[in-house]
């Protein structure tokens, strides 16, 4: 999974450096806890070339009621399959920014959280789709080493694959699936990060 993710300035500034629009994105504001719901920079393509947006975490189809949950994250496997996807995995593609991400590891019936990086300590980019200004990530199996934590983990490309994944003419679903995964590394953090609405740089401090 991918519920909740890092974006901070050095991230930001790659970012914005690989799009030809800024759209209201703010490249000083630092966020350590984005999560569902709230709007965070998202890149985007259109047919003058790629641009930044603020976009909200999560994806609510049209025919959703009151008290659906948003959907923030989507299987790469079988997405062609999905109804609210498979349109989207086709003319709708988005790239998310991200410095880390948080997973959980349930211990003894206790979720402990974790925040993942690169290894060579790169940016993390996002496959993922969007619709009414909203995104969902894709995810894909673990590796063996990030499964110890959970069993998801968010589908992640480099810099250089970017345009490949907005190319409309390739089959997205094939090309992610060619994606070797970068080795990432990850320690415990504070169970302060379970608070969505609390943001400073300690929530993703290793814990002492």
């Amino acid at each position: 999974m991918c519920g909740r993710y890092s974006v901070q300035k050095k991230t930001l500034l790659v970012a914005n450096s690989l799009v030809k629009k800024n759209i209201n994105v703010d490249l000083e504001q630092d966020n350590f806890n984005c999560a569902p719901g709230g709007k965070y920079p998202c890149i985007k393509s259109a047919t003058n070339g790629k641009y930044l947006e603020m976009t909200v975490f999560g994806y609510l189809p049209s025919w959703s009621k009151p008290d659906f949950r948003r959907l923030h994250n989507a299987r790469l496997e079988g997405i062609e399959t999905k109804v609210s996807f498979k349109k989207l995995i086709v003319n709708s593609r988005a790239v998310v920014p991200l410095s880390g991400f948080i997973e959980w590891s349930k211990v003894n019936e206790k979720k402990i959280p974790y925040y993942f990086t690169r290894a060579d300590s790169e940016d993390i980019f996002c496959p993922a789709i969007h619709d009414a200004g909203q995104f969902t990530i894709l995810t894909r199996d673990a590796t063996p080493q990030n499964a110890k934590i959970h069993h998801r983990q968010p589908v992640i490309i480099s810099k250089s694959q970017i345009n490949n994944y907005f190319n409309l003419n390739n089959n997205a679903v094939e090309f992610l699936k060619t994606v070797k995964p970068p080795e990432l590394k990850y320690h415990e953090i504070s169970t302060k990060i379970n608070n969505p609405s609390a943001n400073d740089p300690t929530l993703i401090n290793p814990v002492q």
